[in-house]
């Protein structure tokens, strides 16, 4: 899940995977590889497995091992859909496939991870040496099961979301930075929308994209984007959203840049020359999104975590084991050390600034009190403690990244044109197109009005 501001993710659909999985029992582990390769779209997991997981115990090396073994990342970026079109057809030439072409282990996201558990293409983890699921968030184990309850990965992060505010904009509206403070003038969306003309009065966006709330409604959706008929529908949240968007524009609370900063406004407003009060993510965001000197975002210890108006998740990652794969225990070995190690899911909370998938880490790192910087020394960990407990993984499709960030695309056109004084796309417009996309990218699975 975790991306730079500028990158852009996108999907592609698994053509021809059945429905089934391959049978629970009687299934023999596969330790005859050389090459333990794992297949990712970034570099995160990469990182952390090559600190706290590979024989070497540090980053920045060149070939990397485990257990003497080398370690082979293939990384293809997600956008456009490059990374599911890669995976899906290595994937089914695995079996087959030449050792240094066996894919042993990939990622997948929250948004198509359906689409792989529910396939043969995965394997059931517990035959393979993952058997302790005590210490994890249970939604992690549900989202990487398939329609029967067969578990075929893990999740290393669990990711509860909230606001992300800029203190010293929070200070010239209200005259301090406190979280409780903070949190009571936007706890719900009409305090929150409220609280948009407010800082507009004062020179101040509510958000640097018209996409920045999305995830906060989308996780909240009472039915999924395809119903059982297979035909797509839209949501009241998601209604919503549109709303509150073409809302914020019309009324200039927010910039026109999508979620990743494609038009590269988003990343200027949060420097100190930017005017946004408000960003929406979970602790990888700030890690990996705001916290980045590379971007020239000097802003470090100028913000703030609250819930928000609404509880969500936004993504993580999780690990799953591919079919045909012959490294088995090295699997099990990286899957258990994300999830029942205690020193290495330690190291991502204190050293990482992870919200980790071992219940236990968690609240011993909040305990310490342990204030993040960036986060002007709050106790961030404290506050996803609790909202971790309101994650339900449900209303989930095999669609949802084509449907979610399709939608953020082409609704983003409509709004565009509304900030250009552009007659065209229309909002009907922007929703056939939108509709059109996810019939494209589904080839024609999905039926639309």
């Amino acid at each position: 899940m975790k991306k730079k501001v500028l990158g852009l993710a996108a999907v592609a659909a698994l053509a021809g995977v059945a429905a089934t999985s391959l049978a629970s029992c009687g299934a023999k582990q596969n330790n005859d590889g050389e090459i333990f390769h794992i297949m990712v779209w970034n570099e995160e997991f990469r990182g952390f497995f090559e600190k706290y997981v590979s024989d070497e115990k540090a980053a920045g090396k060149s070939t990397y091992h485990m257990d003497g073994k080398v370690v082979k990342f293939s990384t293809v970026p997600s956008k456009d859909g490059a990374y599911q079109e890669a995976l899906d057809a290595a994937l089914k030439a695995n079996e087959g496939a030449k050792e240094e072409d066996k894919i042993d282990m990939f990622l997948a996201e929250a948004d198509y991870i359906l689409k792989y558990t529910n396939s043969k293409y995965t394997r059931d983890v517990t035959e393979i040496g993952v058997t302790n699921f005590d210490n994890i968030y249970t939604y992690t184990k549900e989202a990487a099961s398939d329609s029967k309850g067969v578990c075929k990965g893990v999740s290393f992060q669990c990711c509860p979301a909230g606001v992300i505010y800029r203190r010293s904009i929070a200070k010239d509206l209200w005259g301090t930075d406190d979280p409780a403070t903070v949190q009571t003038k936007i706890s719900d969306w009409t305090k929150f929308n409220a609280v948009a003309a407010e800082a507009k009065a004062k020179g101040y966006y509510m958000t640097a994209s018209f996409a920045e709330t999305y995830r906060a409604f989308s996780n909240n959706v009472s039915k999924p984007w395809i119903d059982s008929n297979n035909k797509l529908q839209i949501d009241d949240q998601i209604t919503a959203w549109m709303n509150q968007a073409e809302s914020f524009i019309q009324n200039g609370y927010t910039l026109t840049d999508g979620i990743w900063g494609e038009n590269g406004e988003k990343p200027l407003q949060m420097n100190k020359t930017g005017k946004t009060l408000c960003f929406f993510g979970p602790a990888w965001y700030y890690n990996f999104c705001m916290d980045n000197p590379d971007d020239h975002i000097d802003t470090y210890g100028d913000w703030g975590l609250v819930e928000g108006p609404a509880a969500y998740f936004w993504g993580g990652t999780w690990l799953l084991a591919a079919t045909g794969g012959d490294n088995d225990n090295l699997v099990a070995k990286t899957m258990n050390a994300f999830i029942n190690d205690h020193d290495v899911c330690y190291n991502l909370a204190s050293k990482e600034s992870q919200f980790v998938n071992y219940q236990s880490v968690n609240k011993e790192w909040s305990d310490k009190g342990q204030g993040n910087g960036f986060l002007g020394g709050q106790n961030d960990t404290a506050l996803y403690l609790e909202g971790a407990k309101k994650i339900k993984f449900q209303n989930q499709t095999i669609y949802d990244q084509y449907c979610n960030e399709g939608l953020q695309t082409e609704f983003g056109e409509y709004l565009k044109a509304i900030k250009a004084g552009k007659a065209t796309p229309t909002k009907a417009e922007a929703l056939n197109n939108f509709k059109e996309y996810v019939k494209t990218k589904t080839n024609n699975t999905v039926k639309v009005d």
